[in-house]
Order: structure tokens, then C-alpha cells, then sequence
């Protein structure tokens, strides 16, 4: 049995090696992320994390775990950003809001999918213009779902969530956990010795 990640995401990684599991091999599917038309959402992250789960290649006894998060301002989907100027329009949207961060977790084993969602509750501070252009000049927004990372500089615009924070960077510890072991994965094998 060999688990594989299917996510190209070091945060994900990280966040897998905080409950003690190394994927034996990471293997990130290459999928179209758009939106359907008039797609919500939860949906479209559920959506498209089923979509990577399948797209994985895989061995019978093997375990896939993929992921996707996606911000959410009301029914809009705040994807990553193409550009700086999109991750200033969506950080002046989000500014001052509440918003949301949906991630999607799928596990598979075989032909057999156990699935979870976990929806956070954000705020994010209204940006100055200086905080903005120094954000943006960092980078970080680069490949983030809603131009940010809250683990980032992004960080000290966040005075508050309700939820999963380990959800809101991009893989929810507790609800992965549980879905490895639904699937067979042995996370607590040292301890158990």
C-alpha cells in the first residue's frame, strides 16, 4: 500500500507532516479548475476535488489524498489569481468583509471515495493603500485562492475566523485524519507498537 498526495501544495505537505504522514509519492493531477456556469461555491470545491481524486493514478490497495480550498465572497468564487491586479481587486473586495474558505478533502482507495468539506468563517481587515502595495509586492498572493495565505503576511490583516485554521490554509487536520482512517491508512502505527 502506498499513500500518495495528490497536491502540488508544500502547505499541504507541511500540514500532512504535522500528524506524522510522509506521502510515499506526490503526484499532483492535472485538471480544468473552472467554474461551471452558475456553479456554487462549496459545490465547485467538492466538484473538483472528486475530479483530482479520479485523475490520480493508482494501484488497487493504494491511498490518494487530494484537496482544493477556494475563498468565497457570497456566491463569487475568488479562485487564484491571475495577475497582481486581480489579487488587488479581490483583497479590496474582501477588505472590511466577511467572507469564506471552503476546502474540499477527498480520499480514495480502490474504487471506494471518502469525502468531507470544511467551510471557515473569515474577516478581513479594509487594506490601506501602502498595506496593499506592500502586501502585493511580497508575492505571497501569487497561487493563493483569494490573493492570500492567512499563514503568510496576509496573516496581519485577519483580526478573526471561525472554523478550521489548518482548513483555511489548505488541508483541515481533524477531518483528514479521520477520512485517512476511514480509508485503511494506519496514522497512529507507532504509537500503537
Amino acid at each position: 500500500m502506498a499513500f500518495i498526495l495528490g497536491s502540488g501544495s508544500p502547505r499541504r505537505l507541511e500540514l500532512l507532516g504535522q500528524l506524522g504522514v510522509v506521502p510515499d509519492q506526490v503526484s499532483p493531477p492535472d485538471i480544468d479548475e473552472t467554474p461551471l456556469k452558475g456553479e456554487l461555491p462549496r459545490a465547485y470545491c467538492a466538484r473538483v476535488t472528486r475530479e483530482k481524486v479520479q485523475a490520480v493514478a493508482a494501484g488497487a490497495d493504494d491511498i490518494v489524498l487530494c484537496a482544493d480550498t477556494t475563498v468565497a465572497l457570497g456566491r463569487r468564487i475568488m479562485g487564484k489569481p491571475s495577475d497582481a491586479g486581480e489579487a488587488a481587486a479581490f483583497l479590496m473586495a474582501l477588505g472590511g468583509r466577511r467572507h469564506r474558505v471552503i476546502t474540499a478533502v477527498a480520499v480514495r482507495k480502490g474504487e471506494k471515495v471518502w469525502e468531507r468539506d470544511v467551510v471557515s468563517a473569515v474577516q478581513m481587515k479594509r487594506l490601506s493603500d501602502e498595506e496593499l502595495n506592500a502586501y502585493l509586492a511580497t508575492g505571497d498572493w501569487d497561487g493563493k485562492a483569494g490573493g492570500y495565505a492567512i499563514q503568510g503576511p496576509a496573516g496581519a490583516f485577519i483580526p478573526w475566523i471561525a472554523g478550521s485554521f489548518t482548513g483555511i490554509v489548505g488541508l483541515p487536520l481533524s477531518e483528514t485524519a479521520n477520512l485517512l482512517q476511514a480509508a485503511g491508512y494506519p496514522l497512529y502505527k507507532e504509537a500503537a507498537q
